[in-house]
């Protein structure tokens, strides 16, 4: 498969950013707490936004995703939510970075329809060692250009 090629190329300014991703085996804890991003509905009568949104969720005891989806790997999945927010990643999110402490741990799976709380993120660091592969790949040429103060 080709991997996804941007055109024109992105630029690294203050609104684009490179994001690390967790080294080999670097979890976090349940706890932490994370920010999620996307331009998914916000409700669940499918309205869209025009704004990026926001909100701060907490890593949760993989335990509780495990009673609610029998899919769930906790070795390449990361259970996230707040019980006591109003606000979750939803349709139209999936894809997003699961943001903490400064690097990319998840990217927004699934959820159950009309519940806020669990959400599945996939773990990103038990993918590291095939996205390392597929960057490798890549030669100096191709990665973005350095970063520029547009």
């Amino acid at each position: 498969p080709n991997p996804l090629l941007l055109k024109p190329k992105a630029r690294i300014n203050k609104n684009v950013q490179l994001i690390s991703i967790p080294r080999s085996m670097e979890r976090v804890t349940v706890g932490t707490k994370c920010e999620v991003a996307g331009w998914g509905w916000t409700s669940v009568q499918g309205q869209m936004t025009n704004v990026m949104r926001q909100v701060q969720l907490k890593v949760q005891n993989g335990s509780i995703c495990q009673q609610l989806f029998k899919n769930y790997q906790p070795q390449s999945m990361i259970c996230v939510g707040d019980d006591s927010s109003k606000k979750a990643p939803y349709k139209g999110d999936s894809g997003g970075p699961l943001i903490c402490k400064q690097k990319a741990h998840g990217i927004v799976s699934h959820g159950r329809e009309r519940h806020l709380f669990p959400e599945v993120f996939t773990r990103i660091f038990y993918f590291a060692p095939w996205i390392h592969e597929q960057l490798r790949k890549f030669s100096l040429q191709e990665l973005p250009d350095s970063p520029s103060s547009d």
